[in-house]
This record gives structure tokens, C-alpha cells and sequence, in this order.
């Protein structure tokens, strides 16, 4: 038989994207999978990314593929054992010229817009006096849950920006809207922020 190949992404470099900082946090959902190939990319088109997981994110992708892909450690606790992490939080919000969450869960999203930061991703984000992409994925039900809904609006109404989740099945097997974009599609949007394409980014959600 035959082995099935799997397509790889296809990514376009984009010199606007060069020498920027990225840190992408992770929270806990199947599409982790695909964040990989993201930070591939962008460190191809040479971007320095640091990758901060939240403790369920590590449960679908391990911290030691993120650290390879990224080449820097990832950070994981709010406060790690045997390391000087007093001030890492805010050197973290700072360094960074954007913040994307991706997979960004539907808990991660209500965290954030009732002020909670209870994690590192959290307490960055809340610190982070710079940009902060969203690009939502969740099983179609969570997507369009009120709950969600309604703190999705109140993050876009405070200046957080989202990417539109797609429309596909599911690993729940559901089909709906909830999949979070390919990584060339997340790499595409990011290069149009930095080229100040940003109506590009600003999809209605």
C-alpha cells in the first residue's frame, strides 16, 4: 500500500516580518498541532518567537517540540522552581512587538474579558502593553455559546483583535464553525499587521 502524504503548509516570507518578536501563547486545545508549523515558519522568515503554554496545552503537545521549533525555552508556570522568574511576566509583555493566543480556548477568552490572571499566559497578557491576536478554537457548540459570544464582543470592544475561527469538521466529529485557521493562514495574518494591513485582521466575529 501506498503511504498517504500528508500536504505541508505553504508560507509565502514576507520581509515585513523580519527581526520582529512574537510570543504565541498556547492554551489547551487539539489544534496545538498545528502551532508547529507556524513557528517554523516565522522563524524562517526570521522572526524570533518564544512559545508560552498554559499546563492543559501541554497536554496535547509537548513543551520539548515547542522549545525545539522556537529555539528558546518555553515557559510554562507562573512561578517555576529553581529560576529567577521574578519580573518574567513583565519582561515577557514588553519584549514582545505581538501576542498571538492560538488555539486561544473559550476559558482562556473568559479569563481574560473578567480581568482573571491566574496563569503566566493570563498575567503576560494582562501586563502586555502591546498588540494581542485571538484566533479562537473550540468545538462549534462553545463558539456560538452566548457566554462566549458576549466576551468575545467585550475583547474586540476593548481593542483585543480576533481571527474568524473556520467552518469544518471537528475532531469532536461536529461540523460548524470552531476550527482554528491552517498556519499559513495564521502566518498571512500576521504579516499583514506588521505591513499595518490590519483591516485584514479585523474580521467580524
Amino acid at each position: 500500500m501506498t503511504p498517504r502524504l500528508i500536504a505541508q503548509p505553504h508560507f509565502t516570507d514576507h520581509m515585513s516580518l523580519k527581526n520582529k518578536k512574537i510570543l504565541i501563547g498556547m492554551t489547551g486545545g487539539i489544534a496545538c498541532y498545528k502551532v508547529p508549523y507556524l513557528v517554523r515558519a516565522l522563524r524562517k522568515a526570521e522572526v524570533e518567537v518564544v512559545v508560552v503554554m498554559t499546563e492543559a496545552a501541554t497536554k496535547f503537545i509537548t513543551p520539548l517540540t515547542m522549545e525545539t521549533v522556537s529555539n528558546n525555552p518555553v515557559p510554562i508556570h507562573l512561578f517555576e522552581e529553581k529560576s529567577y522568574i521574578a519580573t518574567r511576566h513583565i519582561d515577557l509583555a514588553e519584549w514582545a512587538d505581538l501576542l498571538l493566543v492560538a488555539p486561544a480556548t473559550a476559558n482562556c477568552l473568559g479569563k481574560i474579558a473578567s480581568g482573571v490572571s491566574d496563569d503566566l499566559l493570563t498575567t503576560i497578557i494582562c501586563a502586555s502593553p502591546k498588540p494581542v491576536l485571538f484566533s479562537p478554537a473550540m468545538n462549534p457548540q462553545m463558539w456560538a455559546n452566548k457566554i462566549t459570544q458576549q466576551n468575545i464582543k467585550k475583547l474586540s470592544g476593548l481593542g483585543y483583535t480576533f481571527v474568524q475561527p473556520n467552518e469544518g469538521e471537528m475532531a469532536c466529529d461536529h461540523f460548524g464553525v470552531g476550527r482554528m485557521p491552517e498556519p499559513e493562514e495564521l502566518f498571512t495574518y500576521i504579516s499583514d499587521f506588521f505591513s499595518k494591513k490590519k483591516t485584514s485582521l479585523k474580521k467580524k466575529v
